[in-house]
């Protein structure tokens, strides 16, 4: 499993939606990195993330956490997303991480009213879009971490 997982690492680094991908605290098990959305209103930041893989990865599926605060319908508070691909229901075996990030950048770039974690944003969005993305432009703004430079530690 660890092998595996080590691949996939190498994989998603070369990935350009994503930048600093690396083990946190040399755990292949926890990745972290920037994801680098290119769509408003968050094209303007990156967004520090973790994925975790479960001990019995590829057979369960990875978690992904959202650790930079993000105005986003389909982000909760606390940084978990609303990803129909890593749910037990959906995931495959063979689906790659570089899939989960791919998946994970996409829910960012076009909020989906099918994958909504906070009904007052998804509400906002769809009857205030102007009002919605002026607020996550501002959200972005304050919170998300600088496009470019050097990876974080």
């Amino acid at each position: 499993m660890a092998a595996r997982i080590a691949k996939e690492l190498e994989e998603a680094r070369r990935w350009d939606g994503a930048r600093g991908l690396r083990p946190l605290e040399g755990n292949v098990l926890r990745w972290g990195g920037l994801l680098l959305p290119n769509n408003p209103p968050y094209n303007t930041g990156a967004f520090r993330f973790e994925l975790t893989f479960s001990p019995h990865h590829p057979l369960a599926p990875p978690r992904a956490t959202l650790c930079t605060s993000i105005y986003h319908p389909g982000v909760d508070p606390h940084g978990r997303v609303c990803q129909p691909l890593t749910s037990p229901e959906h995931w495959e075996p063979t689906t790659r991480a570089v899939q989960v990030l791919q998946d994970l950048l996409q829910l960012l770039e076009s909020p989906d009213p099918q994958r909504v974690l906070r009904q007052d944003l998804a509400r906002e969005l769809q009857d205030h879009p102007e009002d919605f993305m002026r607020r996550a432009e501002e959200h972005t703004r304050r919170h998300a971490e600088p496009r470019h430079g050097p990876p974080a530690p």
